[in-house]
């Protein structure tokens, strides 16, 4: 009897992992902003807080577009 993946909490358990990498990408940028830091660029955290969103909005649209577990695990490898 084969394995079968179950797709719909595959894609669940998918958008965790790129929840957490993102938080994690965007916790330096926070600091930065949150405690204002003195000579430490607000503006440059920002911008790089706006591409870390970008990237990971598209990471969750290949997520919810992928059709099978291939498609699904090359999405996760590549974040």
């Amino acid at each position: 009897m084969p394995i079968v993946t179950n797709l719909t909490k595959a894609k669940t358990i998918a958008h965790d992992m790129r929840r957490a990498k993102r938080a994690e990408e965007f916790e330096p940028h926070d600091e930065v902003i949150s405690k204002q830091i003195p000579g430490a660029d607000a503006d440059a955290a920002e911008t790089a807080r706006a591409a870390i969103r970008t990237k990971y909005e598209t990471v969750q649209t290949d997520i919810d577009a992928a059709i099978n577990e291939v498609e699904l695990i090359n999405v996760v490898e590549n974040m």
